[in-house]
Order: C-alpha cells, then structure tokens, then sequence
C-alpha cells in the first residue's frame, strides 16, 4: 500500500458562488471536456502562474540593459510587420 505524502495528497477548497457565476463555469468547463473542479483548478492556477512571473526580477548587466532599451525605441519595420499592418481588420468586415 503506497503512502501519500502531504506534496500530493489533494486539499479540499471550499468556495461560495453565485448561482449565476456556478452555471457559467460550468457551461465553459462543459466544453473543456472538464468538472467544473478541474476546471476551477486550472484557471486559478493559471492566474497564480501569471501573478508570481509578473513578480519575476530578471537582472542584466547595464550594456544589455541599453540594447534592449534602444531596441524598443527602434520603430518596427521589415516584411512581417508591413504585412501586419496590411491584414483586413475582423471589425472591418
């Protein structure tokens, strides 16, 4: 018989939802394929993921710093971008 350890051993969370927040969930979670637990789970853990990379601190020495600076000073050029700008808008119908 295996033993879970407290790393894996699953934690209940109690939430209290309005009814109309519950159905949307569940009608989303419907086409994932999920419950509306997996479901949950992965959303917030998705945001959580999102929160704490905002928080990362990425350190460069000063000479990188100023390429990348002048880098973003520079005004997008090249095919790609020409192209982009040339696509139809969806809004423009």
């Amino acid at each position: 018989m295996t033993k879970t350890t407290p790393e894996t051993h699953a934690k209940p969370v109690n939430l209290r939802i309005r009814e109309d927040v519950r159905t949307l969930i569940d009608r989303a979670a419907k086409i994932r394929g999920k419950t509306r637990s997996d479901f949950m789970i992965d959303a917030a853990y998705r945001a959580a993921e999102d929160t704490l990379l905002d928080q990362a601190l990425i350190k460069v020495d000063p000479e990188s710093y100023r390429h990348y600076l002048d880098i973003l000073d520079e005004p997008p050029s090249g095919e790609g971008f020409a192209r982009l700008m040339n696509v139809p808008r969806p809004w423009q119908g």
